[in-house]
């Protein structure tokens, strides 16, 4: 239950933000979630790295929702960080196009 609520949220907000500098919606909301599990699955294979290389079997005897829980935080920073990319990335494209030739030599 808590993933479809977060799949809801992250894909709203991308398709608010792509909307906001007139891109393409959903696919800007497919690519949130895209991310998110992205950053996630490769949180999780990190961690599972380490806890392998720290203490030999720990993957073996953790449950997965521990593991899905652990990779959690992973997923939403990975997201963040893509959508923190994207706004400062369209709204200085936005500041560029807003001069234009026509005004180029006016007060």
């Amino acid at each position: 239950m808590l993933g479809i609520i977060l799949i809801y949220w992250i894909g709203r907000y991308f398709y608010q933000l792509a909307e906001k500098f007139d891109k393409n919606k959903w696919g800007f909301a497919v690519l949130g979630v895209v991310s998110y599990y992205a950053a996630s699955f490769i949180g999780g294979i990190i961690l599972g790295i380490i806890g392998e290389i720290i203490s030999p079997g720990w993957i073996d005897t953790t449950s997965e929702m521990v593991l899905g829980l652990i990779a959690l935080p992973f997923g939403i920073l990975g997201c963040y960080g893509l959508y923190i990319y994207l706004k400062k990335s369209w709204e200085k494209r936005k500041k560029e196009e807003a001069v234009s030739i026509d005004d180029i030599g006016k007060s």
